[in-house]
């Protein structure tokens, strides 16, 4: 048996980078799409004067790798040469056992003062790759590492352990709904922006023109919108349970947790996720899912702090009245990270299913919130006497600054005082609260409530607000009640 030899592992990482024999070759990546997150990240990836590597994060197919061969064109037409740019797919079977340093052996020779960007994909399968990132990082000049992974969690611990001072992390989420309408070039089909006035930047309103058609897309989103792929493919679209399920669900709890982790119960991991999944907006707690599992609740506990860190759950803490945080978390709730994940488990849901396209409407918004710099500031309150908010954003002191209820009907319009009830409750304790918003089915207006703001949407219409407004400002954050750019100068 003879070792893999160096002239094989060569002619492999050059049919991945096939510009060193061309350099008129432009990958078929370059013309795709280009997430609204792809700028920023450039900026990061391609800036030589600061001295760090680029850890890119985030799930399966939302467009990582994609994004990586967008950055490789726009380094050559920024003036890199290809022969000076490396990519390499670290989990491809034959590089087993090469360390980050023997890859930039591979490269063509080259200037050793010229600019040089190495990328290196899915690294989360190299053990210790944060060590051996951070001593090239340390002992290189003239070059711009770029790591990407899955395994978003596991990949940013050691990246903030390891690579303090040297490793930039960017995150990059599923699609917002705003992004999904972009993909398919209905960026402002459905809501026309209005301009409001001067002000010390430019202030816009926005008006939803066709309330249906927005639901109708809306529906469309939470059962395939999260995935590029789904978006622009139409097969992809009709089989979302080979597409999302089989290759993107099963290859995380099948492959990536259980390698990470070292998880021996898979079938107990996939049973608990396809349980969570199917309750996902419901209220939880460790005591009700041992009932329904029948697993002791550390191993639940761990669990779901897998399912966070692969990027498949979103766990959401919960306050009572007072805002207080529980000093032993009792209950809390569980959303998916990306809404279309259940349509791939169980079924598509229609556009008469009010109650299952409830849910996954409260975990659409709670998805467009996690682009946000405010996401971990966000609880949901549950007190006595059935008093409940969906949304409660709190400051730094600890006091609520802004809540909100989702909602898929329009009963507020008959039930006013049953609906607005917790918002009600809360707006009277706290003076802190600034404003309130109100999710409906097709109902916008303004209105108040306890002598605050209540601004009602439409869910459709908040979730791309939401991810609207986020996206279009990855660089500034956005602590405001809601997403009317309108109110942006008063509120921050």
């Amino acid at each position: 048996m003879q070792p893999i030899s160096d002239a094989d592992i060569r002619v492999r990482i050059a049919s991945d980078n096939r510009g060193w024999e061309n350099p008129d070759y432009e990958a078929p990546e370059a013309n795709f799409a280009r997430r609204v997150y792809f700028e920023p990240f450039k900026r990061l990836a391609l800036n030589f004067d600061v001295k760090r590597a680029t850890v890119l994060l985030g799930p399966r197919r939302v467009g990582k790798t994609v994004m990586i061969k967008q950055l490789m064109h726009d380094a050559v037409a920024s003036g890199i040469a290809p022969s000076n740019i490396l990519y390499v797919s670290v989990d491809t079977p034959i590089y087993s056992g090469i360390s980050l340093e023997k890859f930039l052996s591979f490269m063509p020779s080259s200037n050793g003062n010229a600019k040089r960007v190495v990328i290196f994909d899915e690294i989360q399968y190299l053990r210790d790759w944060e060590i051996h990132l951070k001593d090239l990082v340390d002992s290189t000049t003239n070059i711009k590492f770029v790591a990407s992974g899955s395994a978003a969690a596991a990949l940013q611990l050691k990246s903030k352990e390891s690579g303090a001072g040297r490793f930039s992390d960017f995150m990059l989420p599923p699609l917002t709904f705003y992004e999904f309408l972009l993909f398919l070039g209905e960026g402002e089909k459905h809501i026309r922006r209005i301009d409001a006035g001067p002000g010390t930047r430019p202030r816009y309103k926005y008006e939803v023109t066709n309330i249906e058609s927005l639901n109708t897309r809306f529906v469309d989103y939470l059962n395939y919108g999260g995935f590029p792929e789904a978006v622009v493919n139409e097969e992809v679209r009709r089989n979302p349970e080979q597409f999302i399920k089989n290759d993107i669900i099963d290859k995380v709890l099948l492959k990536d947790l259980p390698s990470l982790y070292g998880i021996t119960g898979i079938q107990e991991l996939n049973k608990l996720f396809s349980f969570l999944a199917y309750n996902a907006g419901n209220e939880a707690s460790l005591e009700n899912i041992c009932q329904e599992s029948g697993l002791s609740k550390p191993t639940i506990k761990r669990y779901i702090e897998y399912l966070e860190s692969a990027f498949l759950i979103i766990k959401v803490s919960t306050v009572d009245d007072t805002c207080k945080t529980m000093k032993r978390e009792r209950n809390f709730k569980i959303y998916l990270n990306n809404p279309s994940m259940r349509a791939a488990l169980f079924a598509p849901v229609r556009a008469d299913d009010g109650q299952r396209i409830g849910q996954l409407a409260e975990c659409a918004i709670f998805s467009q919130w996690q682009h946000s710099s405010a996401f971990r500031s966000l609880k949901y309150a549950r007190w006595k006497n059935d008093g409940e908010v969906d949304i409660v954003h709190l400051t730094g002191d600890q006091k609520p600054r802004w809540l909100g209820e989702i909602k898929w009907s329009d009963r507020i319009q008959s039930h006013w005082g049953e609906e607005t009830k917790g918002l009600s409750s809360m707006l009277k304790r706290h003076k802190s609260i600034t404003s309130a918003f109100f999710t409906t089915k097709t109902i916008e207006a303004e209105s108040t409530l306890e002598g605050r703001r209540l601004t009602i949407y439409p869910s459709a219409a908040y979730c791309y607000l939401v991810g609207r407004n986020i996206t279009s400002r990855l660089d500034v954050p956005l602590p405001v009640a809601t997403p009317d750019e309108s109110t942006k100068d008063e509120e921050e």
